[in-house]
């Protein structure tokens, strides 16, 4: 038992320890801090720095991230430890703070040694949890439900013991601690786009121009300085990496690790327990977050949850600012992607991994369902996490990018799809600049990882490419569309953006027959094929399919700006498909488009560009098996004469001519040109789309029953009709049975021939400038009747 005195000294220094921290501004200041939190723990035992947790930890946390202790969202202005490390860059007081957080620092030592005696539980704020997580807090049902969703926190949602009818998410001190850490970049990436919403520039943004938005992740080079090191948030996080997640496969045959069962069960549990828990903690902070769909369907029809998150959080992208961040995470999780050998069995490598559910009564009942986290046990792969979760992260920046504003973001992004779709180029070369930085951790487990030297594309990778084939195909479709909508932000970026996915489907002839005969098999019923490869392809179709309808669940490209794809558009592959909405025909349509683009800004590069356009049409042209698109001659004294939206007309798009060229989509629904009034646009096209609805006309004829026609039998008794009141009864009913006829006629008709209302004619800004006329008139016309009068 701890002398009362003793006790209280402890509480009395980790008071002082806190008021220190909390009262660090500079420099020197936080150096000084860092060893006094370093001395105060090594001279204290487990249970005397229990006071340490309880008051000077969350104080600690404040300061290292910059929060505010109050409730508030944002955070306060770039006062924390990391942002004043960055902007200081001295290299000594980035080591001061990363030796005090590190996973072999003194303070994560005894952060273990606490909660090994369940010490310390914290209440994480729910405000600052995932949002699909605080939308579930709210309903008790959905509390229920929560821990069998979301394994990361099963177990760790309980009833608040202050407000009784609310819940809270308890957690240790290492899971507060990652909690903070994970939603840090959250927090900044949100603060960013606020301010970004109040300051309109003005000038054409350029990638190569483009600035970090957050300069505790930065590690590029600064002008007035020659050198800027890893970024403080990023060395940690790959630290924590390399230290708590394994990157070797667990099931694999490895020199002294042949079987977990050459280990304790609490030595193993304790491991992967952890692992999950960082890895969960990641993924739901960052790839989660604010998805409307963040769990898959089935699973959410098995245990009877509804999300209507799609009312809540609407086509919102996911927070800017992660795509660097994202990027490392992957990467060092994609080092545990082996080949496959050629003989293995590849249908358990792209099977879908099943759920690990609980023993309660209503996991009982939902056994068979499948699991947002598969069992590290049953995978050996980290890849089957991620999978879904970044999916939708990638193909919802894609989609909800705001023209408006930067797409640097999208280019962090687009970089994470590039090297997650070749793993084979992925080694730890990569990580070389982390890891003179972070020590012993990588240097410990690239003694535990072997890979392949080649770094291309081989037949031992068909199985990846088959679990991930939606990758390769349907959100290629998706950026193809993206590449169209930001074509004019930056042409000479967006043909090489295409140009860098292009040459990765064509690197390899194998790679192409894979993606081809899967894409054939997928539109084709089963036959005695005379080729074994196709056959042997088509069990992987219901996989593909499964994966096409949950992974693209509740996204609606259609009302997307700048859509080139139909309301059906996440039913079907359209990648190889020679339809007007499929990807031959609509890379040949961002080919002219390029090209007519980058010949009218000309510029020195004008060489370059052409040289890479002529590069995307060979690829292209390789990648369909053939030339598809012819080269258009644009002399200078036309260039010299074209407007901007000649620019942007593609002049020949197959053997039609522009002119030809018509909308395909919805045409209530295209974009808002330049003769009309935006807002009233809008508004007239939900009030026809509301009564189409309610008029029946967005169903064909065919499949709209007329309503019988009603009939009255008058009895032979029934005097004649006399007297003024009778007769007005009977002009009213006549003329009521008339109009309802009429109006039954009318709908048939419209029925008949396709037609709808369509009152966004009333938008043109011709008509609202006639009715503005008018208006104005009659105002006057009125006002000069009054003043003779």
């Amino acid at each position: 038992m701890i002398p009362r005195t003793y006790a209280t000294d402890s509480q009395t220094k980790s008071s002082d320890l806190a008021s220190t921290i909390l009262a660090t501004s500079s420099p020197p200041q936080i150096a000084a801090a860092c060893a006094a939190i370093e001395s105060f723990l090594r001279t204290h035992t487990p249970d005397q720095i229990r006071w340490f947790f309880s008051i000077t930890f969350p104080t600690l946390i404040c300061k290292i991230f910059g929060f505010d202790e109050s409730p508030a969202q944002r955070p306060q202005s770039p006062n924390g430890w990391i942002d004043i490390v960055s902007a200081s860059n001295d290299p000594e007081l980035a080591c001061s703070v990363f030796n005090l957080l590190s996973p072999d620092s003194v303070l994560m030592s005894s952060i273990s040694a606490v909660d090994r005696l369940s010490l310390v539980k914290y209440a994480f704020p729910t405000e600052r949890l995932p949002e699909w997580v605080r939308f579930m807090l709210q309903n008790q049902r959905d509390i229920r439900a929560l821990g069998d969703l979301c394994p990361l926190f099963k177990g760790r949602v309980k009833e608040d013991s202050i407000k009784g009818s609310s819940f809270q998410v308890q957690l240790n001190v290492f899971e507060y601690y990652m909690f903070w850490f994970a939603y840090y970049p959250v927090c900044r990436g949100n603060s960013e786009n606020c301010d970004a919403v109040r300051v309109r520039r003005s000038r054409r943004f350029r990638l190569e121009n483009w600035a970090s938005s957050i300069s505790g992740f930065s590690s590029s080079r600064r002008k007035s300085e020659q050198k800027v090191e890893c970024g403080l948030y990023i060395r940690l996080l790959y630290a924590y990496l390399c230290a708590f997640v394994p990157t070797y496969d667990l099931n694999a045959q490895q020199p002294y690790r042949s079987s977990l069962l050459h280990y304790s069960s609490g030595y193993d549990n304790s491991i992967l327990e952890r692992a999950e828990f960082f890895v969960n903690t990641l993924i739901h902070f960052w790839l989660v977050d604010n998805d409307f769909s963040p769990v898959p369907v089935n699973v959410c029809k098995s245990f009877g949850v509804t999300f209507p998150f799609r009312s809540v959080l609407g086509e919102t992208p996911p927070t800017s600012g992660l795509g660097e961040l994202v990027n490392v995470f992957v990467k060092y999780l994609k080092l545990s992607s082996v080949p496959l050998s050629e003989g293995s069995e590849q249908v358990e490598y792209i099977g879908s991994p099943r759920w690990r559910i609980s023993g309660s009564a209503d996991g009982a009942k939902s056994r068979n369902a499948m699991s947002t986290v598969p069992s590290v046990h049953s995978v050996g792969s980290w890849n089957s996490w991620i999978q879904r979760p970044l999916y939708r992260f990638i193909l919802r920046t894609f989609l909800f990018c705001p023209v408006e504003t930067s797409i640097k973001n999208v280019s962090q992004v687009f970089s994470l799809w590039i090297n997650y779709i070749e793993p084979w180029m992925i080694s730890l070369e990569d990580f070389a600049e982390l890891d003179a930085h972070v020590g012993t951790f990588a240097k410990n487990t690239a003694k535990e990882m072997t890979h392949s030297p080649a770094r291309v594309y081989s037949s031992s990778w068909q199985g990846f490419v088959l679990a991930n084939y939606l990758y390769y195909s349907s959100l290629a479709m998706h950026f193809i569309g993206f590449a169209h909508k930001f074509l004019h932000t930056d042409a000479e970026v967006i043909v090489q953006m295409v140009l860098k996915v292009i040459n990765i489907l064509t690197s390899s002839g194998e790679l192409i027959d894979v993606i081809k005969n899967v894409d054939a098999v997928f539109h084709s019923k089963p036959a005695g094929s005379s080729k074994a490869m196709l056959n042997s392809l088509y069990r992987f179709v219901p996989t593909i399919c499964e994966q096409l309808k949950d992974w693209e669940d509740g996204l609606s490209e259609s009302d997307a700006d700048g859509s080139f794809l139909h309301e059906n558009w996440n039913k079907d592959l359209r990648l190889f498909s020679d339809g007007e909405d499929g990807g031959q025909q609509l890379l040949q349509l961002f080919v002219l488009r390029a090209e007519a683009e980058l010949q009218a800004i000309s510029g020195d590069n004008l060489a370059h560009n052409l040289q890479c356009l002529d590069s995307l049409k060979a690829q292209v042209g390789c990648l369909f098996g053939g030339p598809i698109v012819k080269p258009m001659s644009v002399t200078p004294e036309a260039r010299r004469y074209q407007s901007r939206d000649e620019v942007f007309k593609p002049r020949r798009v197959g053997n039609c001519m522009s002119t030809d060229v018509k909308y395909k989509g919805d045409w209530m629904k295209r974009p808002i040109s330049n003769d009309e009034v935006a807002w009233l646009a809008k508004l007239l096209v939900t009030l026809s789309a509301w009564l189409n609805n309610s008029l029946g006309l967005n169903q064909g004829e065919n499949s709209c029953v007329d309503p019988t026609w009603s009939y009255m039998e008058v009895s032979s008794d029934v005097r004649n009709v006399c007297g003024a009141t009778e007769t007005t009864k009977v002009m009213l009913c006549s003329l009521g049975t008339w109009l309802i006829t009429s109006r039954r006629v009318a709908l048939s008709f419209m029925r008949k021939h396709g037609l709808r209302v369509n009152l966004r004619m009333l938008a043109s800004k011709k008509v609202v400038t006639v009715l503005l006329l008018i208006s104005v008139f009659c105002v006057l016309k009125k006002a000069f009747a009054n003043m003779v009068v």
